[in-house]
């Protein structure tokens, strides 16, 4: 049954077992909230972005899987930074959904818009965005796996506001176990 991008990001999430997202609601990601309500998942509504991200970390932190925030773009992603960059150092699984202006507005100086790779690129394990309303669920699931794979860390999604009301055909993604890392035979016989 044909589902928007935005309610199909949140069956991936679901489907990963994520149980609670912290969330400054924004305009630019309308249809993730929308298929939130709607949800088995707990939306904690936070005052500021930087709070939403640390309770996310927080999560992280205490459960070894991604804690998840969302905020909006430009300021809210800003506010959002100091998680992601204790993320980072603590080696915390987090990721964090950022609303951004509609595809057709981007390098436009539109209203609040912002190079997502170029805020977080030296911050995070994978910066990604999500262009293509069918390979949504794809990304999220890759956005989990790599969050909590090898040394964790945090992932930020960018969620363009006018492909989060596509529709699509695609199902939710299935989780993918993070690699561990296993010594190799001759090093644990070496001890």
């Amino acid at each position: 049954m044909p589902q928007s991008a935005g309610h199909l990001i949140v069956r991936t999430l679901e489907t990963h077992g994520v149980s609670r997202v912290y969330a400054v609601p924004g305009e630019s990601y309308l249809d993730v909230l929308d298929g939130l309500h709607d949800s088995s998942i707990e939306t904690v509504v936070c005052r500021h972005e930087g709070g939403a991200g640390f309770m996310a970390l927080a999560e992280g932190r205490l459960t070894g899987r991604p804690g998840v925030a969302m905020v909006t773009r430009g300021p809210g992603a800003a506010n959002a930074m100091i998680a992601i960059h204790t993320a980072w150092q603590d080696a915390t699984p987090l990721v964090l959904f950022v609303g951004l202006v509609p595809v057709a507005d981007r390098e436009r100086e539109a209203f609040q818009e912002f190079s997502l790779s170029g805020w977080f690129g030296s911050t995070a394990k994978r910066v990604m965005t999500i262009d293509d309303a069918d390979r949504a669920g794809e990304l999220v699931a890759e956005a989990m796996r790599i969050a909590a794979a090898g040394r964790p860390g945090p992932v930020v999604v960018g969620l363009p506001e006018d492909v989060l009301v596509h529709r699509t055909d695609s199902a939710p993604a299935a989780p993918v176990a993070p690699a561990r890392p296993v010594s190799a035979p001759a090093e644990l016989t070496a001890l």
